[in-house]
């Protein structure tokens, strides 16, 4: 990452627990419960940390340790707002909330566009990278107001269309045909050492999926949904945008090859 860029990993201790009063969830096998957007879940402690931290999925809260916010959390919460908490200014709270989800969409392009800068194949679209990587990174830094008004859909079709052309050039040394999976129903698919690399799999559906001892090295995963996908063994290694919340959502193993940008989930056996 960039040390002119700010934190792009959740720092909670930082963070008024933004995700887990903003956001709504829905009672599921991510949630035991319903939560609206704006309340605070039944968990969350005074002091802004969660009172089952440590015990999230055996108490039906998965999703929780899926989600990540790429830093936006902290941003908000002691940048956009200097640090004033919900609870103690709680004529914040509406404001705070609707600017928390531009935020992450905000942290999560320059995500993106960050791993696209470090693609030395991508080095014909660095310049419009690095433009873009301006621009929003002045938009984290906007208050709260201008951010509220932020069309976010402009500017994500921008930077896609860069990172569109970015995933072109990073496949394009990736020897054999590679197959095209841009947006497939492959849930459930049965894939276990499928050959894989340079795959175009954005906006795949690769839910319960058996990826175990599959080759994704350097197929573009941006967008795709891993939830439960198995990747036990599989070969991650250069793979194009992959997320730390896409790893959390998936099993894995210690023979699972990851990217040295991402840390192994807890989970994974």
């Amino acid at each position: 990452m960039s040390h002119s860029l700010p934190l792009l990993q959740a720092d909670c201790a930082n963070c008024f627990a933004l995700c887990c009063v903003a956001l709504p969830f829905a009672k599921s096998t991510d949630f035991a419960v319903d939560k609206p957007a704006g309340t605070p879940c039944e968990n969350l402690r005074k002091d802004f940390r969660c009172g089952i931290h440590t015990r999230l999925r055996d108490q039906g809260f998965q999703g929780c340790t899926v989600f990540d916010c790429f830093g936006a959390g902290q941003q908000v919460s002691q940048v956009t707002f200097g640090g004033r908490d919900w609870r103690t200014h709680p004529e914040t709270r509406a404001e705070m909330f609707d600017v928390f989800p531009v935020m992450r969409q905000l942290h999560e392009l320059l995500f993106y566009v960050d791993q696209a800068l470090a693609l030395p194949d991508a080095a014909p679209v660095h310049p419009e990278l690095r433009r873009v990587l301006a621009e929003t990174e002045r938009w984290t830094r906007a208050d709260a107001g201008a951010l509220a008004d932020l069309d976010v859909t402009d500017l994500r079709g921008r930077i896609n269309t860069l990172l569109l052309k970015t995933s072109e050039l990073a496949r394009a040394k990736v020897p054999g045909r590679r197959k095209n999976h841009r947006g497939a129903d492959l849930m459930g698919a049965r894939l276990a050492g499928a050959n894989l690399r340079g795959a175009n799999l954005r906006g795949a559906y690769l839910i319960a999926a058996d990826l175990s001892r599959a080759d994704l090295r350097t197929a573009d995963l941006i967008g795709a949904d891993l939830r439960d996908a198995n990747l036990r063994g599989a070969d991650l290694r250069g793979a194009v945008f992959l997320t730390q919340p896409q790893l959390n959502a998936a099993h894995g193993d210690p023979g699972t090859r990851i990217p040295p940008t991402l840390t192994r989930p807890a989970h994974w056996t």
